[in-house]
């Protein structure tokens, strides 16, 4: 819908700065033409407002762009009879230019966000949300300059109506994602009896906020390395790399999961958890919830493989989940020229998605006699699985495709409805944390869906 009204009114605009080229009318002549055209664009507004089939969250923009032509309009009605020559080509093309920029910045929302509300939950809780802004004070901000402590935020997702303890699950977003990347995962599983805690890493994350209330944006240099990781040939700075991405991220998941226990444990937060006096009621009730007894780890992309290496380090995780990552921090060093990837047993139940590209790859690459660190982990689990969603690509293991379709395609989308895709996934991780957390039924999962 904002894509089609840009469009024609974008159309618009050329045609009249065409004519005014073509033609140099005299201004008044003009004014008469532009006075047309601005009701062309109101009417076409007035029309999208009407057939629209999205929800109000993006039509105020539409509204407001049809106050100003109609008050660009009116000024201009008010001057109609003023002369001075004829209209200059240059003015017509810089006022086509300047409305085209306005119509881009007011309809830009639309372009790139759906109105995409959540998938539908199997569970029968109706689900609350609150949010935190950990302080590590023993550690600084390595991408700060004034020597703060590093900031850890996270978003509780919990059964609003819950009596009872509920397992815990953590998640970890992937490289320049953001909390919100699998909501709908969140409240799939909190509607099924989870407390779900999804963090930010900032400077990691696309955007998030600090406990000043500054935005804080991802980091450009940390960007760069992201998506020129396939240019560094050398294994000893793939790896250096990856030790620096991993110990910032699993240091974050680290400090959130020990200050979410010790909170549960003396039963309140301390000065190292900042949050909005709103949301403290609804903190201390999730937390109250909370069976410490019982932690999940699961993340997307690099966020999968922080939850990997922390169910290896940790003696209190039940059970992993890696959605589309590369286990980076099961790299052990180099020899020979070729990483060398762990064969140590991982003790915790882990599940490892894969999308249909990196699959088809990877058997190109273990045939060539390629150790993929993915492979390894899930052989030596004391309860390993792998599968594959045919038809996606990476962004389709994240609600992004769903609410942005078209950064979802700049970053990743398959063949296959994303909405297909998260169904099967959320399912999947449902059953996977009601087996290893709650005991609940035996989890088996296909290599190929």
């Amino acid at each position: 819908m904002g894509i089609t009204a840009f469009v024609v009114l974008l159309i618009l605009e050329i045609v009249l700065a065409v004519r005014t080229c073509r033609k140099k009318p005299d201004k008044k002549a003009w004014r008469r033409d532009r006075l047309v055209i601005r009701a062309a664009e109101v009417g076409c507004i007035l029309l999208h407002i009407v057939c629209s089939s999205q929800k109000w969250r993006f039509l105020p923009a539409l509204f407001i762009l049809a106050i100003l032509l109609v008050i660009a309009a009116l000024t201009m009605l008010i001057g109609r009879n003023r002369d001075g020559g004829a209209k200059k080509a240059s003015g017509a093309i810089v006022s086509c230019v300047l409305c085209a920029a306005l119509f881009a910045v007011l309809l830009l929302p639309a372009f790139l966000f759906t109105d995409y509300s959540g998938l539908p939950v199997s569970g029968q809780h109706e689900i609350a949300e609150a949010s935190a802004i950990l302080i590590d004070n023993s550690r600084t901000d390595p991408f700060e300059q004034d020597g703060s402590a590093r900031e850890v935020p996270v978003h509780f997702y919990y059964p609003a109506d819950g009596t009872e303890k509920y397992p815990l699950v953590v998640f970890s977003h992937g490289a320049f994602g953001y909390y919100q990347s699998n909501a709908s995962t969140y409240m799939e599983l909190a509607s099924n009896g989870y407390v779900v805690v999804a963090l930010d890493h900032p400077h990691h994350a696309f955007f998030t906020e600090d406990t000043d209330g500054n935005m804080i944006l991802v980091d450009q240099d940390f960007i760069g390395k992201c998506m020129n990781l396939n240019s560094v040939t050398d294994p000893q700075e793939q790896i250096a790399l990856f030790r620096q991405w991993m110990d910032l991220r699993t240091a974050d998941m680290n400090y959130a999961v020990d200050s979410i226990k010790a909170a549960v444990q003396i039963g309140t937060t301390d000065e190292s958890w900042y949050f909005p006096e709103k949301d403290r009621e609804r903190i201390q009730t999730a937390l109250r919830m909370t069976d410490i007894s019982k932690i999940g780890l699961m993340g997307h992309s690099m966020g999968g493989a922080t939850s990997v290496e922390l169910g290896r380090e940790r003696s209190d995780i039940g059970a992993v989940i890696d959605l589309d990552g590369t286990m980076l921090g099961e790299y052990q060093g180099v020899e020979n020229g070729e990483m060398l990837v762990s064969d140590a047993t991982y003790t915790v139940p882990v599940l490892d998605f894969n999308n249909w590209e990196s699959y088809i790859d990877r058997e190109q690459y273990l045939a060539e006699g390629g150790r993929y660190p993915n492979d390894e982990v899930i052989k030596h689990a004391s309860a390993g699985f792998s599968t594959t969603v045919r038809d996606t690509k990476h962004m389709d293991f994240t609600d992004l495709p769903l609410f942005s379709p078209v950064l979802g395609n700049m970053l990743g989308s398959g063949e296959r409805s994303t909405e297909e895709t998260m169904t099967i996934v959320n399912s999947l991780v449902l059953s996977f944390f009601d087996c290893y957390l709650k005991g609940e039924g035996v989890f088996t999962a296909q290599d190929v869906y």
